[in-house]
């Protein structure tokens, strides 16, 4: 018998509403999961709710358990921690991550879904999607010790990208953005900052997860020469120029794509979906990464929420969605009208 549950849709560009589902009893090879956490991706996210996304690429942009299609009504989302209630005894009970939509309760194969370690809070886990980015985006990059690196771009995979870095011995990281308050946290990743003007030059590689043009740009003029910039970020439907002459061949410079869809070429042999994700959630344990959980709200808030993220009224890098517990969170209301209530909650 199937059971009611509540998902965050966008009805259409712009506008958001939590809506009645149903869900099923988990069958064989199946996990039925109680949502405790999940994270708005806020670049992808904001975009796709914006209508951003070209329409030639509607398909290569579905989430996994994507309902509707561009520009809406769709589900989409796809940072999602839970506790499996149904499903095999190895797995019953646990906390889970999962590539899912902002939802009370779902039903998946068993194999979608991967067990947090005990080490990493729950709230820290929804970031693993983020940091499997990351974790994609060095294994393109390919950054030798000693290497001096900018990251271009402190947004949710901006610093997920640099607070690996800080990791690697000999590299010095250098954290770019527009806006100055985020040199706070830098400092709690361990990188440097700087702002676009201020930013230091001759560098070996850039990674540019910004988003925009004049990012894109500044990221080949802070390049040493035949230095490599790698590109993290997603335009959507936005075209972005380039001026490619001056000194862009007579320093030969690159400027490379990394995708998390695809497992790095430099990896792709020996490495699956599953243990890119698994290494990323692995890294999570590292409480470094708290400092990327800026805003959050309740699940009931999130229609009223959304516009705020896309409009960037809230200056949240991961903002964090939470569940009320079991006992609850069914009988909530599903027609709650989001904005004029919003509680927010942001560390510096």
């Amino acid at each position: 018998m199937d059971r009611p549950a509540r998902a965050f849709w966008i009805r259409a560009p712009g506008h958001g509403e939590i809506r009645p589902v149903p869900v099923p009893q988990a069958g064989a090879g199946e996990v039925l999961v109680r949502a405790l956490y999940s994270g708005v991706s806020r670049g992808t996210e904001t975009l796709v709710f914006r209508g951003g996304v070209p329409e030639g690429q509607r398909e290569a942009m579905r989430a996994p358990f994507q309902e509707g299609d561009f520009p809406g009504p769709v589900k989409y989302g796809y940072l999602s921690v839970g506790c499996v209630e149904e499903g095999p005894p190895d797995l019953l009970g646990r906390t889970v991550f999962c590539l899912h939509p902002h939802q009370t309760r779902y039903v998946v194969p068993a194999g979608a879904v991967t067990v947090v370690p005990d080490a990493v809070p729950p709230r820290r886990a929804v970031l693993a999607g983020t940091v499997e980015t990351a974790v994609n985006a060095l294994w393109d990059a390919a950054p030798l010790v000693g290497d001096r690196i900018s990251v271009v771009g402190a947004g949710m995979v901006g610093c997920c990208v640099a607070a690996l870095l800080a990791r690697f011995p000999g590299v010095r990281v250098e954290l770019v953005d527009t806006d100055p308050s985020r040199a706070a946290v830098a400092r709690a990743l361990g990188v440097g900052f700087a702002t676009p003007e201020e930013a230091a030059a001759g560098r070996d590689l850039v990674v540019h997860a910004s988003a925009t043009e004049a990012g894109l740009v500044r990221s080949l003029e802070l390049l040493a020469p035949e230095g490599e910039v790698i590109e993290l970020s997603w335009y959507g439907d936005r075209r972005v120029g380039l001026q490619l002459g001056g000194f862009f061949h007579s320093r030969r410079l690159v400027v490379r794509s990394s995708q998390v869809g695809a497992v790095s070429p430099a990896r792709r042999a020996r490495r699956t979906h599953a243990d890119r994700l698994a290494l990323a959630l692995d890294l999570l344990s590292d409480p470094v990464f708290d400092a990327l959980i800026t805003g959050e709200c309740a699940f009931e808030e999130l229609p009223g929420v959304m516009p705020l993220l896309a409009g960037g009224e809230l200056p949240a890098l991961c903002q964090l969605i939470t569940y009320a517990p079991a006992t609850t969170g069914d009988r909530a209301r599903t027609d709650r009208p989001g904005g004029s209530s919003v509680v927010q909650h942001h560390r510096p």
